[in-house]
């Protein structure tokens, strides 16, 4: 793979924009200085992935719910009827999600990893860090496959001509102590605004909801109630599943009872979980994009172990064609239950490390940005944009 190093490093425009926690300040800085070249051929080839990949997605939930394997896909007992009625409700609209691949460069194939459906982080660093850095380096700012920013803004205009009856009116909510996930919802609230939503932002703890009334959020000056019509939680469903239990019935209510609209929808945990891997493989076997993933060790091969629900990478085991592990991430995922995906070996620059590609999906394949680290990608990974040469 070949690199194109920046003269006008990002750092001072992530300084600017007050996203200090890009800067690695202790460590390695987390955008890199050096941009990924691609030519126009392998950005068709992954914005045509990620587009078969989401058909594909949509069939395997489809059985899954058609064949009631929500325990197999570790999906929580009382998210199940929510995922059904947002499922079955065409206005629950999956906002966006981003696909992992390896491979994409250099002839090596497209292979999917997972799909991070719920609540995907690396929004501000592909829709516009990537971008910016074209623009300071007196680069043609359209040589990316880049229009995330855009497909986010009209997903929010379709999801409202869809909705007619609820007012555009958006909470954004996620937890303390987090701040790459409150800027990341900086643009997404941005280009919500720019699709015509009243946006708000609120921690979690600080959000009221409502089975009877909705999802509302106080005014700190003078205790007055504002309600909202959608709530955008970047917060993971199965956590809500398992750690509050409360509340995922509360919102179940509320969302069957049509008062408010939850983003992303309950149904997005099917795409989230990786036994959806395994669905897939059975669905499609030997498909061009997917890995062979299973329940048990695949003999004879070597192998990635996944919890479910696992995140960044923790808890994910390289297991060696003879069954012996070969490099491990501890994590506190370890009570899951686990599948089993072929290993693929990502695209590796000339100092050996390593680059998963991610594609957004909004409504269609819109952005591509890379994750440079080790074998296994975790929260370690610094990010990598791209430019189309």
């Amino acid at each position: 793979m070949k690199l194109k190093q920046l003269i006008t490093p990002p750092q001072q425009s992530l300084r600017n924009a007050g996203w200090d926690w890009m800067l690695g300040e202790d460590t390695l800085p987390y955008i890199t200085n050096d941009m990924v070249v691609v030519s126009e051929k392998e950005a068709e080839a992954y914005y045509e992935a990620a587009n078969t990949l989401y058909e594909m997605f949509i069939e395997a939930a489809q059985y899954v719910i058609d064949n009631n394997l929500f325990n197999e896909l570790g999906i929580p007992e009382n998210l199940v009827n929510l995922v059904k009625f947002s499922w079955d409700n065409d206005k629950q609209w999956h906002l966006y999600g981003r696909f992992d691949l390896s491979g994409g460069l250099d002839g090596k194939p497209i292979k999917l990893i997972e799909f991070n459906a719920d609540t995907a982080t690396c929004i501000p660093e592909t829709a516009i860090v990537q971008w910016a850095s074209l623009k300071a380096n007196n680069l043609d700012e359209s040589s990316q496959f880049n229009t995330l920013y855009e497909s986010l803004a009209e997903n929010f205009r379709e999801i409202q001509r869809q909705n007619p009856g609820f007012e555009p009116s958006l909470l954004i909510t996620t937890m303390k102590d987090y701040p790459e996930d409150d800027t990341n919802m900086q643009v997404l609230g941005e280009a919500a605004r720019e699709a015509g939503f009243e946006v708000a932002f609120e921690y979690i703890e600080e959000v009221e909801f409502s089975p009877v009334e909705g999802i509302y959020k106080q005014n700190a000056k003078d205790g007055s109630f504002t309600r909202y019509d959608y709530w955008f939680k970047l917060i993971p469903w199965e956590y809500i599943g398992w750690d509050e239990p409360e509340l995922a019935d509360i919102l179940t209510q509320i969302v069957v009872n049509q008062k408010a609209i939850v983003l992303n929808p309950a149904y997005t945990l099917l795409f989230q979980s990786k036994g959806i891997l395994k669905i897939l493989w059975d669905l499609f076997p030997n498909h061009p994009l997917l890995l062979e993933t299973s329940t048990q060790t695949l003999a004879g091969k070597p192998s990635v172990e996944k919890v479910l629900f696992g995140r960044e990478g923790a808890n994910v085991r390289i297991i060696s064609a003879s069954g012996y592990p070969l490099e491990e991430n501890d994590g506190e995922y370890f009570e899951q239950n686990t599948v089993f995906q072929e290993y693929t070996e990502f695209l590796q620059d000339k100092t050996g490390n390593y680059y998963q590609a991610g594609v957004f999906f909004a409504g269609e394949a819109c952005g591509l940005g890379f994750r440079k680290g080790g074998k296994i990608i975790d929260n370690k990974a610094q990010f990598c944009g791209h430019i189309i040469e």
